[in-house]
């Protein structure tokens, strides 16, 4: 499962039978940086399928591949992704980056040896 944010929904004008009732949502994946509020969203955008309800701002928890289509069976349907929650918060803190932790130890080792 990826967390993504919502951005915006997809209108179809042409009805399907293989598409079953909900909407879809355009979605923007977030990466550890989005997460923790220190940078900005991937640039990869997906369109997922969605039956719960979610909108534009909110985050989702999306499923992807055959794992993505596994709620539906035995029907086929044509779903790259679909929304398999809405998350009302994250808490989230990302471990340290390896190479900040480096420098500031050298830099601890040479202010002792001054």
């Amino acid at each position: 499962m990826r967390i993504a944010r919502v951005i915006g929904n997809v209108t179809m004008t042409r009805k399907m039978p293989e598409i079953l009732p909900g909407s879809y949502l355009v979605v923007r994946t977030l990466n550890r940086h989005a997460l923790a509020g220190t940078g900005a969203d991937n640039e990869e955008t997906l369109v997922l399928y969605d039956n719960l309800g979610a909108r534009e701002g909110d985050l989702v928890g999306l499923v992807e591949g055959a794992e993505a289509c596994a709620p539906f069976r035995p029907q086929k349907v044509p779903y790259d992704c679909y929304n398999a929650c809405i998350l009302e918060q994250i808490d989230f803190r990302p471990i340290v980056d390896a190479g900040s932790v480096t420098k500031s130890t050298e830099t601890t080792k040479t202010t002792k040896k001054k």
